[in-house]
């Protein structure tokens, strides 16, 4: 096995590891805003006007969160395969000039 290959699978199984524990982050953060606005809510006994606004705050953060670890990850996965050099197979082939018009005898 080449160098490059090496650290090809290297860098291919450190990805994988930050995949898992970012979105083990995510997750787990999700589960702790979730958790405090239950406790929250539980703790007001029905002031519906506080509720709204910490249910509101809760799923604001949660999707936040989300869709920021999403977009990041979505970007460094483009990065990756345009380093890596899959971003010019991806592309469409420009097509080719076209061959001028043909000169007829008189």
């Amino acid at each position: 096995m080449s160098r490059n290959e090496g650290r090809a699978g290297r860098d291919t199984d450190l990805e994988k590891v930050r995949a898992r524990y970012g979105l083990f982050a995510v997750i787990v953060s999700n589960l702790a805003i979730a958790a405090v606005a239950i406790v929250g809510v539980w703790q007001l006994d029905g002031d519906r006007g506080v509720i709204v606004g910490i249910l509101t705050a809760a799923f604001t953060a949660v999707s936040s969160l989300t869709t920021a670890y999403l977009g990041i990850k979505a970007v460094s996965n483009t990065a990756q395969s345009i380093a890596l050099g899959d971003g010019a197979a991806r592309r469409r082939p420009e097509a080719a000039p076209a061959a001028p018009p043909a000169q007829g005898t008189p």
